[in-house]
């Protein structure tokens, strides 16, 4: 009785999220990898361009934001900066504009740009409308359908939802009645000889078997980019187990050589950081607000990371979040991303993200076909 209960919910949860899980599971692939394909088919824009004579200085930073914005049309602002101190790379300028009412994806951005600069020598290489870019447009379905965060979001969220309670359901139908040679042969192989509805059926429910791990992974991962509140409850949680003290930290003079305190936070920061990945920084134009800077230090890693905030009128730092000193709940958020595109483990994990989520999307189909048969079947019995 329970297994029927459970199977009805599994048909009908599927059916009404299948389309969604389809598409995200689709565009979760592509995402895994995006950055990797970024720099190899546009060397032209992550690369500096190479020449003999390149100075070992930068640029300051709030010449370059400058020299960015004048690219731009008149009314765009660059918001963020990533900064890579890897001599070979350029420092990309980002000018984003969101309507967050927007329903489709040409309203939600009333613009995004990216401006790639050589920042030793101040030359602008591509200037890239970036709501036009493949992999944002894909980023996005990814995210929101192309529908906007105020709509799509919610509906991506609520089919999140859905795929975790199908997951769990699917694991407990998958469950064999007696553990006897062939019915585990069964339930852990597929039998490529089969006819094609068993042989359908092998695929959607031994897939599903081995990729139940992944699913829940990738579903409970999503749901932190989703609801806020379910991010903020984990971390709450967590944090509430973990009776470490918050330690004291006493912070280092930070030189103000340069004229402003972006560019003297910058100068500090790669110092003292000069192997990080990547620096990420959202340009805060409100002086009340310290300026914080990001430090990647590992690639395609946002859960290794130093945030330096700086106060704006003297340019000493006023705080330091690492990785290193986070409580349980905290540190555990801030490897969401990570664990969601499978880039915790280094590559190895990214193939396997990449696999699973190809199999997730698979599910959505395989389901359909056994219940379209089944549908057919009872059809054919009526008439």
């Amino acid at each position: 009785m329970v297994k029927k209960k459970l199977l009805w919910l599994h048909k009908w949860l599927g059916l009404i999220s299948g389309l969604v899980v389809l598409i995200v599971s689709l565009t979760g692939c592509l995402t895994v990898f995006q950055d990797e394909i970024q720099l190899m088919i546009h060397p032209e824009k992550f690369y500096t361009e190479k020449q003999n004579l390149q100075p070992s200085k930068t640029v300051p930073l709030s010449q370059l934001i400058g020299i960015a914005e004048a690219k731009l049309n008149s009314g765009e602002l660059i918001s963020r900066v990533e900064v890579f101190p890897e001599k070979n790379r350029t420092w990309i300028f980002r000018a984003i504009k969101i309507n967050k009412d927007g329903f489709f994806y040409s309203d939600y951005f009333t613009y995004y740009k990216r401006v790639f600069v050589n920042p030793y020598t101040g030359n602008v290489q591509v200037v890239e409308n970036t709501k036009e870019n493949f992999s944002q447009i894909v980023l996005q379905l990814h995210m929101n359908l192309l529908l906007g965060k105020k709509y799509g979001h919610v509906l991506v969220g609520f089919s999140t939802i859905f795929f975790a309670v199908l997951s769990l359901t699917g694991i407990v139908l998958w469950w064999p009645k007696k553990w006897k040679p062939k019915t585990i042969k069964n339930s852990f192989s597929i039998n490529f000889k089969a006819k094609s509805k068993r042989f359908n059926y092998d695929l959607h429910n031994v897939f599903g078997f081995y990729s139940l791990f992944f699913a829940l992974l990738f579903a409970l991962t999503g749901l932190v980019f989703a609801f806020p509140v379910f991010k903020k409850t984990i971390s709450n949680q967590l944090n509430s187990l973990d009776n470490k003290d918050p330690q004291k930290l006493s912070f280092p003079f930070v030189p103000q050589k340069a004229t402003t305190v972006l560019d003297n936070g910058l100068d500090y920061v790669l110092a003292t950081h000069p192997n990080a990945d990547q620096l990420s920084i959202r340009l805060e134009k409100d002086i009340a607000e310290p300026q914080g800077i990001q430090v990647r230090m590992e690639k395609n890693r946002t859960g290794v990371f130093y945030w330096y905030y700086f106060d704006q009128k003297n340019g000493q730092i006023t705080e330091l979040k690492s990785s290193n000193n986070l409580q349980l709940g905290s540190r555990v958020t801030s490897l969401n991303y990570d664990l969601h595109v499978g880039s915790v483990g280094g590559i190895y994990t990214k193939i396997l993200a990449f696999l699973a989520s190809l199999v997730c999307a698979s599910l959505p189909i395989t389901g359909f076909i056994i219940w379209l048969n089944k549908y057919k079947k009872s059809k054919l019995r009526k008439s």
